[in-house]
């Protein structure tokens, strides 16, 4: 680059047409030389572009319990060193089941209880979330057992885990 407006400078060249002027040009030099934008063909203005089909067929609050129970323990074991394990649950039930409009992701709230291997007993709420798996595939479930939400991802009381 140096040489380059060095040898400008040798021909007087950059003190007639100026440093700025100089790239100014080649700048619309080279969009001159550039494609115009097309729109799309028909062929693929909305091809392949259909929306999720979902069939509202979510599994029954009693499903998730084995899901919930070992992904408490491998938490609680792997990030907070606790050895903490779920032994008992009461109280199932749903609390709602598409509770917004019918073309977000069908999702089955359900709360309970949970008993702990220390013998204390806290709430929990969860839900089943349809084709909400790992990369989309199969029914995911989302929880939060209350008081045991130590980094604050449902906080407060673990409110952003229920409908």
């Amino acid at each position: 680059m140096r040489d380059f407006t060095n040898r400008l400078k040798r021909l007087g060249l950059l003190k007639r047409i100026g440093l700025m002027q100089l790239w100014l040009g080649a700048l619309g030099a080279i969009l001159a030389f550039a494609q115009p934008a097309e729109a799309a063909n028909p062929m693929e203005l909305n091809f392949g572009l259909f929306g999720p089909k979902y069939d509202g067929r979510v599994a029954p609050c009693e499903a998730a319990l084995g899901t919930i129970s070992s992904q408490f323990q491998e938490k609680e074991s792997t990030f907070w060193n606790s050895a903490l394990t779920i032994t008992g649950y009461g109280n199932i039930h749903e609390t709602a089941f598409r509770p917004w409009q019918s073309d977000n992701i069908p999702r089955r709230y359900c709360s309970g209880n949970v008993q702990l291997s220390d013998t204390s007993v806290h709430a929990v709420h969860y839900s089943i979330i349809e084709d909400g798996g790992f990369a989309g595939f199969g029914q995911g479930v989302e929880w939060c057992v209350t008081g045991l939400d130590r980094n604050w991802a449902y906080n407060p009381a673990c409110r952003a885990a229920r409908p």
